[in-house]
C-alpha cells in the first residue's frame, strides 16, 4: 500500500515538474527576452528569420556613429543576420546603448562577419569594450569565416554599452548584437561580483552530425557546436528520460551522449588555455539516455588535473565550478567510474568559460545622467559615447573625472568652451556635486548667470566669459572669488553687471558712446606699456643687434682665443654656432659658445639665452659665467659639465647609469624646471627640452642648457601662437604641432618623454632595420598596457631597480603624455611623485645621495625664488 502511494507520489510530482518545464519552455520560446539586432541594416527594416525563425530589427537607433556597409555577393551563401556590417571609420571609441532590465542575467553575443565588405580584403584587429571594462580582441585569423564573443553579464544598470575601439589596426566593424535572458539562478559564479564568464567552448558531446544547434532548439539561444572524437557514441529516443533543470538543455543535445570505447577506462576531455595566465570555469551536463536493468548503475567521480574535482555523479545533473581553476596550460578533465558502478561514465554536453575582470566600476549614475542631459540639451556634437570617466584613455573630451580604484569615478571638470551652446545655463549641472571646474565661454549663453552655481561647494573655477548673459552675478560668487576660493571669469559679456550700480549704465549710454573710441585706445596703450614693462623685467632686449649688457664677467675676443687655445677643442654643434672647450685663469674648466656671423636666427636664440641667463640662477640651471660683445664677435662662457649630456650617457656611453642614478637625473631636471615654471615671476618655458639639453656636472648632478629657444609668459595661464616652429621632433608636444599654441604643458610632455627614456634607455626616435623611424611611445605603451615592467625597463639595469618606483615613474611618464594639454599635472606635483620614487628606491637599494640632500632638494623645491 505504501509502495503504491509513493510511486502516485512520484508520479504526481514528476507530471507537475514536466507542466512547469512546459511553461517554462514556452514562455522562452515567444522571444520576449530577445534583443536581436542586425547592424548595418537600414533604418526601421525588420525581418524574420527563415532559418530560426529569430525577430531582428535594425540598431540604428541604439547608436549614433557607423556607417552602413553591404557584404557584396559571392558563392559562398551567408546568412541573413550577416549580409550588412556597421562600419567606424571615425572616432576611436564608438559605442551602444542598449536598454536592458538591471540585475537580470543576460547572455550577451557579438558577432562579426568580414567578408571583405570594405574590398580592401585585408580584415582589421580592434579590441571591443564592455563599458568601461575590455572584453576581448576581435581579429581573423581567416577572412571568411565568423567570429563571435559571447558573455554572461547580469547588469547593475538599465542599459548596457558595448564598445569598439580602433587600435590602428584597421577600422572597426560589427554584423549582429544578440541579447537573451537567462534564469538568474544558471551559470552562478560564487567568487567577486566583478567576475564575468566569457564563452571558451560549447559542445554537444554527442551529436552524431555536423550540424550545430540554436534557438528553438535551445529556448535561450545557445550555440552548440557538435563534437568531433573518437568516443563511443549513445542516443535515446525516449524523450521521458529528459529532466530539466535551471540550464534549460536542449533535449536534441541532452539525449546523446558519448562514453569510453573501453568500458573499464575513464572518459577525457582536455583544452589548451591562449594564455597561462587565464582562468577557467567548468559546466558539464548529464543527462541518462539509457535505460538501466535492475541490476545496472552509472556512477563516477571527475578529476580536473588529476585533483579530485565532484563525485559520484549518478543523475540527471549540472556540475559546475564554483570558484576558477588553478592556473595551467593545459587543462585535463577525467571521468572514472566508480568501484560500485557497473557501466562506464557518460557525459552529454560541455560549456568552458574564460574569467573576464570586470571590475572597473561606471561612472556615478547621477553624473552619467547629468551630462547626457546636458548632451541632449544644448546638442553637443562631440564624440560622447560610452562612460564618461572610464576607460581613462578614452575619457570624454572636455571632461575630467576622479579615478580610484577604490571608488566610483566622478566628473570633477567640464569644459565646454566654444561649443556652440545657446539658451540659458541649464539648472542640471547642479546634480554635478562635486565638481571644481566649469569652463562655459566663449559660447552664446543667455539669461541670467544662475543662483544655483552658488550650491555647487566644490567649485574652484568658473569661466562664463564671452557670452550673452545678462543681470547680476550672483554675490556669493563675488565673496568667493574676492575669498580667493573660487576663479571667476565673467568678462566679455556686455549685459553682465558685478556691482548694482552698473545697472544704470543705459541712462548714459549715450554719454559714454561719445567718448567710446578714445576709452579703447587709452586701454590698449596702457595695456601694451604695461606688458611691455612686466616683459623687461625678465629680459631686456636691445634693438641694437651689437649691444648685450650683462652684470656677469666681460672678455675681450682676444680673451677668449686664450681660453680655448685657439678654438683647439670642439666640444658642441648648435643651430647659433659652435661650443668649445675653455680654461680660465683660475684653471675653471668652461665652455664657450661662439656664434656664427652668418646665423641670423641663431643670434636671435643666442640673444634670448643671454638675456635670459644673466636674471635666473639656479643649481639646476646651467650658469653663465661670463660674455663676449665685440661687433661681430659674440660669446657666452658657461659652467663646463664634465659628464657631458644625458643623450650620450644614456644610449652612446658604454657605462650604463643605474636606476638610482636615473632617477636623481629626473628629480634634478624637475627642480630646474619647477623653478622655470613657478619660481620665476612670470614664468618661463623651455620649449625645446631634450637629453642633449641637459648636462651633467662631475657628480652626476643634472642642469638644464640651451635656453634659446625659451619664452617669458606674462602670467601663469598665458599661451602664445607661435609662427616659429621650436623644440625638437620626437620631444615636441604633438598638440602644439597642431594648433601652434605654445604653453608650460608643452614642458611637461617633453619632460615626461625624456622619463620614458630614462625609463628604457632608448631614444625618443628609433630607426628600425627596414630604415623606418618609431616614437617611443609606439612600442613603449602596449608593453605597459600588458603589465609587464620587466620589458620596459632598460635591459642593461639587468633588473636592478626598485619595481615599485619603476611603476611609479611610468604613470608619472603616462601623465606627461596625455592627449588633453590641461590633464598633464604641473612640474610641482611631477616633482613631489619622483620624490616619492626616489624614496621607494632607497627603501630598496639604498641611494648614492644622502638622506640629508634629499630633504635639502624637497625644501628647496617649496620655495618661490623670483628672477632676479
Amino acid at each position: 500500500m505504501k509502495q503504491t502511494v509513493m510511486r502516485m507520489l512520484l508520479h504526481f510530482f514528476s507530471v507537475l515538474f514536466a507542466v512547469l518545464t512546459i511553461l517554462v519552455l514556452i514562455q522562452a520560446q515567444d522571444q520576449s527576452g530577445f534583443i536581436s539586432l542586425d547592424c548595418g541594416l537600414p533604418k526601421d527594416v525588420n525581418y524574420s528569420s527563415l532559418e530560426t525563425g529569430i525577430n531582428y530589427i535594425s540598431e540604428a537607433k541604439f547608436i549614433d556613429s557607423g556607417v552602413s556597409k553591404r557584404i557584396p555577393p559571392t558563392e559562398i551563401i551567408v546568412k541573413q543576420q550577416l549580409e550588412h556590417v556597421r562600419s567606424f571609420p571615425n572616432g576611436v571609441r564608438n559605442c551602444y546603448r542598449i536598454n536592458v532590465t538591471s540585475d537580470t542575467k543576460y547572455l550577451i553575443r557579438a558577432t562579426f562577419y568580414y567578408g571583405n565588405y570594405d574590398d580592401l580584403n585585408d580584415p582589421p584587429e580592434f579590441d571591443l569594450h564592455f563599458g568601461p571594462n575590455v572584453w576581448d580582441t576581435v581579429n581573423f585569423p581567416n577572412a571568411s569565416l565568423v567570429t563571435f564573443m559571447e558573455i554572461i553579464y547580469t547588469p547593475s544598470l538599465d542599459y548596457i554599452q558595448p564598445c569598439l575601439v580602433n587600435t590602428g589596426k584597421g577600422t572597426p566593424f560589427i554584423s549582429v548584437i544578440e541579447l537573451r535572458t537567462l534564469n538568474n539562478k544558471a551559470y552562478v559564479t560564487y567568487s567577486s561580483k566583478s567576475i564575468v564568464l566569457s564563452l571558451f567552448r560549447r559542445f554537444n558531446l554527442g551529436s552524431i552530425s555536423d550540424k550545430s544547434y540554436r534557438y528553438k532548439d535551445d529556448v535561450y539561444d545557445r550555440i552548440w557546436n557538435p563534437f568531433k572524437s573518437g568516443f563511443k557514441l549513445l542516443n535515446s529516443s525516449n524523450n521521458d528520460l529528459l529532466l530539466q533543470n535551471n540550464y534549460a538543455l536542449p533535449a536534441i543535445v541532452m539525449s546523446t551522449a558519448v562514453t569510453s570505447l573501453n568500458p573499464s577506462a575513464p572518459l577525457n576531455f582536455s583544452w589548451t588555455a591562449n594564455n597561462v595566465n587565464d582562468q577557467y570555469y567548468l559546466y558539464m551536463h548529464f543527462n541518462e539516455v539509457e535505460e538501466l536493468a535492475a541490476n545496472e548503475t552509472r556512477e563516477f567521480n571527475i578529476t580536473v588535473n588529476d585533483r579530485f574535482w565532484y563525485g559520484p555523479v549518478t543523475s540527471y545533473i549540472t556540475i559546475f565550478s564554483r570558484e576558477p581553476f588553478p592556473r595551467a596550460k593545459t587543462y585535463e578533465i577525467s571521468l572514472f567510474k566508480t568501484d560500485n558502478s557497473t557501466l562506464p561514465p557518460i557525459a552529454n554536453a560541455i560549456e568552458v568559460y574564460k574569467v573576464k575582470d570586470f571590475s572597473q566600476s561606471e561612472t556615478h549614475q547621477d553624473d552619467v545622467d547629468t551630462i547626457m542631459n546636458i548632451k541632449n540639451t544644448y546638442g553637443v556634437s562631440r564624440n560622447w559615447q560610452g562612460d564618461p570617466c572610464v576607460p581613462v584613455n578614452y575619457m570624454w573630451e572636455g571632461v575630467n573625472c576622479t579615478i580610484d580604484a577604490n571608488s566610483i569615478p566622478r566628473i570633477t571638470s567640464l569644459n565646454l568652451s566654444s561649443s556652440g551652446l545657446t539658451g540659458e545655463i541649464s539648472s542640471s549641472i547642479l546634480k554635478f556635486t562635486i565638481l571644481q571646474y566649469l569652463d562655459l565661454s566663449n559660447n552664446s549663453l543667455n539669461g541670467p548667470l544662475p543662483d544655483f552655481l552658488t550650491q555647487l561647494r566644490s567649485l574652484k573655477v568658473l569661466n562664463v566669459g564671452k557670452n550673452k548673459l545678462v543681470g547680476l552675478v550672483p554675490s556669493e560668487l563675488l565673496d568667493r572669488y574676492k575669498s580667493g576660493s573660487l576663479s571667476l571669469s565673467v568678462d566679455d559679456n556686455p549685459d553682465l553687471c558685478k556691482t548694482e550700480s552698473c545697472k544704470k549704465k543705459n541712462i548714459v549710454v549715450p554719454l559714454v558712446a561719445s567718448f567710446s573710441a578714445l576709452a579703447v585706445i587709452l586701454l590698449i596703450s596702457l595695456g601694451i606699456w604695461l606688458f611691455r614693462r612686466q616683459t623687461d623685467e625678465v629680459t631686456s632686449p636691445n634693438s641694437e643687434r651689437g649691444s648685450m649688457k650683462s652684470k656677469h664677467q666681460k672678455f675681450t675676443y682676444t680673451e677668449i682665443l686664450n681660453i680655448t687655445d685657439n678654438f683647439q677643442t670642439i666640444i658642441g654643434e648648435g643651430g647659433f654656432g659652435t661650443v668649445y672647450f675653455g680654461i680660465l685663469q683660475d684653471q675653471t674648466q668652461v665652455a664657450v659658445k661662439m656664434l656664427s656671423p652668418s646665423s641670423m636666427q641663431g643670434y636671435k636664440e643666442f640673444q634670448s639665452e643671454a638675456q635670459l641667463l644673466t636674471i635666473v640662477h639656479h643649481r639646476n640651471l646651467v650658469p653663465l659665467l661670463g660674455y663676449c660683445d665685440e661687433g661681430q664677435i659674440k660669446a657666452l662662457i658657461y659652467e663646463y659639465m664634465t659628464n657631458g649630456n644625458l643623450q650620450h650617457l644614456l644610449v652612446e656611453n658604454s657605462n650604463t647609469l643605474s636606476w638610482n642614478q636615473r632617477l636623481n637625473i629626473a628629480v634634478d631636471t624637475a627642480h630646474g624646471l619647477d623653478y622655470l615654471h613657478n619660481g620665476c615671476k612670470p614664468p618661463i618655458m623651455h620649449r625645446d627640452l631634450k637629453p642633449s639639453n641637459i648636462l651633467l656636472d662631475k657628480n652626476f648632478h643634472a642642469k638644464i642648457a640651451d635656453f634659446g629657444l625659451s619664452r617669458a609668459f606674462i602670467n601663469d595661464n598665458d599661451s602664445h601662437i607661435s609662427t616659429r616652429p621650436a623644440g625638437t621632433f620626437g620631444h615636441v608636444d604633438p598638440e602644439y604641432q597642431r594648433t601652434g599654441n605654445t604653453n608650460k604643458k608643452n614642458d611637461i610632455y617633453s619632460f615626461g618623454i625624456i622619463l620614458f627614456e630614462l625609463i628604457t634607455g632608448q631614444k625618443a626616435l628609433a630607426q628600425r632595420a627596414s630604415g623606418e623611424k618609431i616614437h617611443i611611445l609606439q612600442w613603449a605603451i602596449p608593453i605597459i598596457e600588458s603589465g609587464n615592467i620587466q620589458n620596459i625597463v632598460d635591459m642593461r639595469l639587468q633588473g636592478e631597480f626598485s619595481i615599485d618606483s619603476a611603476w611609479k615613474v611610468v604613470e608619472i611618464a603616462m601623465s606627461c603624455i596625455c592627449q588633453t594639454e590641461t590633464e598633464r599635472p604641473d612640474i610641482s606635483q611631477i616633482l613631489a611623485e619622483l620624490k616619492i620614487c626616489l624614496s621607494l628606491d632607497m627603501v630598496q637599494c639604498g641611494s648614492t645621495r644622502s638622506r640629508d640632500e634629499l630633504v635639502s632638494l624637497a625644501i628647496e623645491s617649496e620655495t618661490a625664488i623670483l628672477a632676479r
